[in-house]
């Protein structure tokens, strides 16, 4: 497995991993809004800002977009965002990092994998820890983040989506 930052050379892959969804009519969350990109092209431009802090979109904050990527064949199994910093609803609700699984990849150990391999990577952006958050009763992603250290902290209901969400540090120093 590696972790990648997206490029065209996954051309095909993303729009594979995003037609994923759509046929299923999941969420994909950690994927920096693909769903609203047909062409991974205007996609990855669209990442390209958020890397910038002078050219992050009014509202945004930084971040760093990761494909999870299968050596083996080359298939996006997972993709997860970083966000550098917090705004206050993402202090409140989105956390530091959002990530997801293709359908079909899903129950594999991917998750956990994903979550494992970036967490260096926000210790690199200067994160001393990170806030990660899931859906109350989503089992898989809790069990996730508390098998990559999380440590529950609250939850909290987001008016937005009416859900409730529970709030966990990840402390990113030495692994």
């Amino acid at each position: 497995m590696k972790l990648i930052e997206p490029t065209m050379a996954y051309e095909r892959e993303i729009r594979a991993y995003r037609q994923e969804f759509l046929d299923c009519g999941d969420s994909m969350d950690g994927t920096g809004g693909l769903r609203r990109f047909e062409d991974p092209r205007e996609w990855i431009d669209y990442l390209n800002l958020h890397r910038d802090p002078a050219a992050v979109p009014e509202g945004r904050v930084p971040s760093t977009q990761y494909l999870y990527v299968r050596e083996e064949d080359g298939k996006i199994v997972g993709m997860i965002d970083v966000r550098h910093t917090l705004n206050e609803y993402l202090a409140n609700y989105g956390g530091h990092i959002g990530y997801s699984v293709a359908p079909s990849e899903r129950r594999k150990g991917y998750a956990a994998g994903m979550l494992g391999a970036v967490l260096p990577k926000c210790r690199e952006l200067g994160l001393d820890r990170v806030l990660i958050t899931c859906i109350r009763g989503n089992e898989g992603s809790r069990r996730t983040i508390l098998k990559n250290g999380g440590v529950y902290e609250s939850t909290v209901y987001e008016p937005d989506e009416g859900v409730e969400l529970e709030r966990y540090w990840i402390e990113v120093g030495e692994r």
